[in-house]
Parts: C-alpha cells; sequence; structure tokens
C-alpha cells in the first residue's frame, strides 16, 4: 500500500490592521516625493484617515463609547452649569447695580439753574453712568404720591423737599476703590448738604460674587481634571487591547507619530461626543428652569431672562472638551509607550 500523505494548504495569515495601516502610511510617505505640495497633500491624507478611521474605532463598538461619553458628559454638563449660573447671577447683579445710585441732596440756597449746571458737569465725568436731576416740585409731587401724606403737604406753605441730583456710576460693582473715591468727592462738594448711598451693600455684594467665581473656577478645574483622568484610561484600555498591533507596526517601520496619531484622534472624538452631548444636556435643563425662573421674576416686577450657550460659548465649550480628551490621551501615550519600549 502507497503511504499516504496529507497534502498540506497553505493559508494567508491576516495582517493586522494597524500593520497595514503602517505600510501604507510608509508607502503615502514616499510617494510624496521631495515636492512641498505633495507632502502637505500626503500629510493631508495620514491626518484624514486618522480622523475617520479613529471614529470607526468608535462606531464600532458603541456600548463602551456610549458608556464613557456619558460619564465625561456629566462631568462637562456640571462645569458648563456652573458657568451658565455664574453667568446669569452676573446679569442679575448687572440688573441691581442700576438701583445702585448716589442720591445728592443739595443745600437749600442752590437754585434750579445751578442745580442743572452742577449736573451737566457730573455729567462729563467718565466714571459716571447717568445723572438725573429732581427739582423741589418733582420732588414733592412724588412724596404726595407715594407717602399717602398728601392732603398734609398741602398745608405747608413752603416746599421743604430739596434738589436731588441721582448719579449712577460705571461699574459700582467691580470698581470698588474708584467709587469710594468718587463719592467722597461728591461729599466734599461745596453744593452738596448729604450724599446718600449704602456702600455696605455694595461691598457684600462684591464678596458674594467674588466666592462665587472663585468656586466656580474650582469646580471646573477638578472637574477638568476629571476629564483628562477618565479620557486618559480610556486610552490606555484601547492601547492596550491594541499592544501587538503597535509592536508589529513599529517593527514594518512605522514612526511614533503614525503610533499616536490614531490615539490622539480617538481621545479627540471623545471629547468632541462628550462637549456635544453636554451642551444638550445643559440646554435641556436651562429649557426645563426657564418658566419658573422667569414667572418668578414676574412677580417680583422684574425682567429677568435665562442665558443659554452663545456661539462663542459653546465653540468654547467643544474646543476645551475636544482639547481635555487630546490632552488625556497624550499623558496616557506618553507613559505607556514609554514602557512598552514602542518609542
Amino acid at each position: 500500500m502507497k503511504p499516504k500523505y496529507r497534502r498540506h494548504q497553505t493559508r494567508e495569515v491576516k495582517q493586522p490592521r494597524y500593520t497595514r495601516d503602517a505600510k501604507q502610511d510608509i508607502k503615502r510617505t514616499a510617494a510624496a516625493g521631495g515636492s512641498l505640495r505633495d507632502k502637505l497633500k500626503a500629510y493631508r491624507d495620514l491626518h484624514a484617515h486618522a480622523l475617520f478611521s479613529s471614529l470607526g474605532r468608535l462606531v464600532s463598538s458603541p456600548f463602551n463609547t456610549i458608556m464613557t461619553v456619558v460619564v465625561l458628559s456629566i462631568a462637562i454638563s456640571l462645569a458648563g452649569g456652573f458657568y451658565l449660573v455664574l453667568k446669569n447671577l452676573q446679569q442679575f447683579t448687572g440688573n441691581l447695580e442700576t438701583s445702585a445710585q448716589i442720591s445728592l441732596f443739595l443745600k437749600d440756597e442752590i437754585t434750579e439753574a445751578h442745580a442743572k449746571q452742577l449736573a451737566e458737569n457730573i455729567r462729563q465725568n467718565p466714571a459716571i453712568q447717568s445723572v438725573k436731576l429732581i427739582t423741589k416740585e418733582q420732588a414733592l409731587a412724588e412724596f404726595k404720591t407715594y407717602s399717602g401724606f398728601g392732603s398734609a403737604i398741602s398745608v405747608l406753605k413752603t416746599n421743604p423737599l430739596p434738589i436731588v441730583v441721582q448719579v449712577l456710576p460705571r461699574d459700582t460693582l467691580e470698581n470698588k476703590e474708584g467709587f469710594e473715591e468718587l463719592l467722597q468727592t461728591f461729599q466734599q462738594s461745596v453744593e452738596v448738604d448729604s450724599a446718600q448711598f449704602d456702600l455696605k451693600w455694595v461691598q457684600r455684594l462684591q464678596s458674594i460674587m467674588a466666592v462665587s467665581q472663585r468656586g466656580a473656577a474650582l469646580l471646573n478645574l477638578m472637574l477638568g481634571v476629571a476629564v483628562i483622568f477618565i479620557a486618559g484610561n480610556t486610552i490606555r484600555l484601547e492601547l492596550n487591547n491594541r499592544r501587538e498591533e503597535v509592536i508589529i507596526a513599529k517593527l514594518v517601520g512605522a514612526t511614533s507619530a503614525f503610533i499616536q496619531r490614531p490615539f490622539l484622534y480617538t481621545g479627540f472624538w471623545i471629547g468632541f461626543l462628550s462637549g456635544v452631548t453636554s451642551w444638550f444636556t445643559v440646554t435641556m435643563m436651562m429649557l426645563i428652569l426657564m418658566q419658573p425662573v422667569e414667572h418668578l421674576s414676574t412677580l417680583y416686577g422684574g425682567n429677568f431672562h435665562l442665558l443659554f450657550f452663545g456661539f462663542l460659548d459653546t465653540l468654547e465649550l467643544l474646543a476645551i472638551s475636544s482639547g481635555l480628551g487630546v490632552l488625556g490621551s497624550w499623558a496616557v501615550l506618553m507613559h505607556q509607550l514609554r514602557l512598552t519600549k514602542v518609542m
């Protein structure tokens, strides 16, 4: 009997995708030639390929991607929410600033013409936003209307009320030193009998705003660090899963920039998608709160409207979230690739 020989069939070994991409990278770079235009075109094609291939990898694992994006979007939403709350509070204090007027009660011998000239001189001061002159007749009419003693005031033969100049300074809440100097100047004026304003109220409001701004900055910093660590940990897991591909890619001649590029773009997409999700989350929360807040404002006779993310705010949110994702990816890559001796 003839011995039976087993036919050996050669089977093609499929190279990892990362290795094939590395070879394509080498071919594209070699085909670029010496022309600057060709080099720029090859550089553009390499980044476009890494950009969309990294997005494809995220789409291919939707569960892990959604989990990571949701966690990051919660942290970014908290930071964005604190920013919008502070922005609306600043709008509220800006409305309060309109009531931060200095009332100058002029002396009895000051005539109305002299008072108008004084008001015009005060209006020329660049630190003054607006000036309003209230004559004796106007003050008496307002007092009769709002005091409830109209009949008793009519008995008086002379008008006891002085001429009042209401002065609204600029940047009352921010420039406390300038406001104090302005108030002292008014008090030393020869035409002014007394200058009335509650400076303690301004100082308390300034302290509240300073604490709010400092607290929001610290919370946003902590949330930003959390985003960097979460994005970095995601990239670390992705790098460990593709460790063999990275090593093979390096062996066939892939550069360190080529190895890092898809991971950096993955961090970019994670941060960008998280920023978009957080924008929708914060916007929906503000829409839910808009009607009750504006109704409360109307009950107090105000005209307060909630502020949302503007165009520049939206761009800033997306840029910061994407940048944090790239930063976390870069930090992990620099550390992990050095440990694996790939760089």
